[in-house]
């Protein structure tokens, strides 16, 4: 797993995207869009001992 930025430049148009599809949606909407992102991303990594490894990464505070 690699934590490491691969975005670079794009991380920025990456989160104007996610704060767009955002807009205009209660906290209800949003916590789904945001649930279902997380289904659709993890179905395309598609390797549950990954995400496991990921999840417990993304539980872990970061220095």
């Amino acid at each position: 797993m690699s934590l490491d930025d691969k975005l670079g430049a794009g991380a920025d148009d990456l989160y104007s995207a996610l704060m767009a599809a955002h807009e205009g949606l209660s906290e209800a909407q949003s916590q789904a869009l945001n649930a279902r992102l997380v289904l659709i991303l993890a179905n395309e990594v598609g390797d549950l001992d990954r995400l496991r490894a990921l999840i417990d990464a993304a539980r872990s505070p970061r220095p």
